[in-house]
């Protein structure tokens, strides 16, 4: 950690912001079916205290802090993850969740359209995003290749939120730009 980040600054609680994000969406991405006998189901504890209830106590530290941006989009999608796990295994109809799926792709849809940190924050949200449209349209037409596509693209955007946090800890590069010989480097 950087001398000049202290315990309590949005720098970290961005970083931790952003690993319970990647996490929670790798977990999330159980609808792939890549391992056998896994499913999105098996994620519902991580989904509530890593997802849920640690992204909107961050998100509400990173408000604190004076970060809008982050603040609305940990608390916002903190409520989105507790309220799945919550909602998992409830008998509730296809078009209910379907619904709920939408609503919050609204909210991604809007992060994505918002993030000022760029193309890697913007990969992250339109990514979520697109997952949520996937199972959104996957529930409403009781479709499981449509929920195992938004699975992977689910998990795509949890890998690219962890790299991100994990990035940002051992100071490795986030954008790929020509160096001066040619050959592609970090800048």
């Amino acid at each position: 950690m950087d001398n000049g980040v202290s315990a309590g600054s949005t720098a970290s609680t961005s970083t931790l912001g952003n690993i319970a994000l990647g996490l929670t969406l790798l977990a999330f991405g159980g609808h792939t079916g890549v391992i056998d006998g896994v499913s999105a189901a098996n994620s519902v504890s991580l989904a509530m205290y890593v997802g849920g209830a640690a992204l909107f106590l961050l998100g509400l530290l990173e408000y604190r802090g004076g970060n809008g941006f982050n603040g609305t989009a940990f608390a916002g999608l903190g409520i989105f993850w507790f309220t799945w796990a919550k909602g998992a295994g409830a008998s509730v109809s296809d078009e209910a969740a379907g619904t709920f799926l939408v609503l919050f792709a609204m909210l991604a849809l809007t992060l994505t359209v918002a993030a000022a940190s760029g193309l890697f924050s913007q990969g992250v949200y339109g990514l979520l995003t697109l997952s949520l449209v996937l199972l959104a349209i996957g529930s409403f037409m009781d479709s499981g290749g449509l929920a195992k596509a938004g699975g992977w693209v689910a998990a795509v955007s949890g890998l690219l939120a962890w790299y991100g946090a994990t990035a940002a800890l051992a100071h490795w590069p986030m954008a790929v730009g020509k160096s001066r010989r040619g050959a592609v480097a970090a800048s």
